[in-house]
């Protein structure tokens, strides 16, 4: 049995249907019972469980071999995030040691080796120390760099300004990848339950690109091939990014981990390689996930 939370979320939704495709037997979990319910059309066992509660985690986990870990991304539209994310892979780590479980890939991020400075990514190495303390259990930290999917808070600045906004310098080249490319990694690990101990795994999508060929590419998808692209101040953008609904806090840990990224802590650590590299380029994100997400918004206004 593989267990595998944020079951509806980008990276766990893709990693359950590719376990379920290889015939693995899974258990999906989340707090709403109906949106699991497409995973039992397939035959995955779906589990309700509030995850900051360790009791139920450990329900969740009862009977598992292994399990995919996620800290909701959710969780950031709360006040408490950090206080949330403690309380998450606290009862992580609590059931993971009252269970038999054995094996565990965690959702963390690239620059997860600092503890201070990188706002909601310090949850993440808080994380990965806690489940490395645990002596039965081995654990893949996987550390993906910035996802392509972060572009859509972008769409109604594009809109607005006729030109991609954004906090990182125009010609500074950094990692990026397809959150469908970290759920297939996963599941291939999960399945192949390959690693012992407590290890890192960096995942540094198909090539490095520059927020000026972010602007390029897609601009080209939306129909706007001379599309600019314009580093905003961050002030700007912390009041950009309450006003989509973000509280002030996880406003501020976004702004704290955009800056920690613009100083080098989100650079990577490992060389690119076959191991690291993914397959979905940002052409491909731009015109499949981007283009479709900016004519909805566009055709709704």
């Amino acid at each position: 049995m593989i267990v595998i939370t944020g079951a509806t979320g980008n990276t766990g939704s893709v990693a359950a249907d590719a376990l379920l495709a290889k015939g693995e037997k899974v258990r999906v979990v989340g707090r709403d019972a109906s949106k699991l319910e497409r995973f039992s059309a397939k035959d995955a066992e779906p589990f309700v469980a509030n995850l900051e509660n360790a009791e139920e985690v450990a329900r969740a986990f009862a009977g598992a071999d292994a399990a995919y870990l996620v800290i909701p991304s959710q969780g950031l539209h709360r006040e408490d995030f950090r206080d949330y994310q403690e309380r998450v892979t606290d009862a992580y780590a609590s059931a993971a040691q009252k269970t038999d479980l054995k094996f565990a890939i965690t959702l963390s991020s690239i620059g997860a080796q600092h503890a201070e400075r990188t706002g909601p990514i310090v949850g993440l190495h808080n994380m990965e120390d806690k489940l490395n303390r645990i002596p039965s259990l081995n654990v893949l930290h996987l550390r993906p760099a910035n996802f392509m999917e972060n572009l859509l808070m972008s769409i109604d600045g594009i809109r607005m300004m006729n030109a991609l906004p954004g906090s990182a310098p125009a010609d500074v080249a950094f990692p990026m990848i397809a959150t469908r490319d970290i759920g297939n990694y996963a599941a291939s690990r999960l399945t192949a339950r390959d690693f012992s101990g407590h290890s890192t795994q960096e995942l540094l999508g198909p090539r490095d690109v520059t927020m000026r060929d972010c602007a390029a590419i897609i601009g080209r998808a939306i129909g706007k091939p001379n599309l600019a692209y314009v580093q905003m101040p961050l002030m700007l953008l912390e009041s950009a990014l309450t006003s989509m609904g973000l509280p002030k806090s996880s406003a501020a840990l976004v702004i704290e981990m955009w800056k920690g990224a613009n100083e080098g802590l989100l650079a990577p650590q490992e060389p690119r390689s076959e191991k690291n590299t993914t397959p979905t380029v940002l052409d491909q994100f731009g015109e499949e996930v981007f283009a479709p997400q900016f004519q909805r918004r566009a055709a709704n206004a």
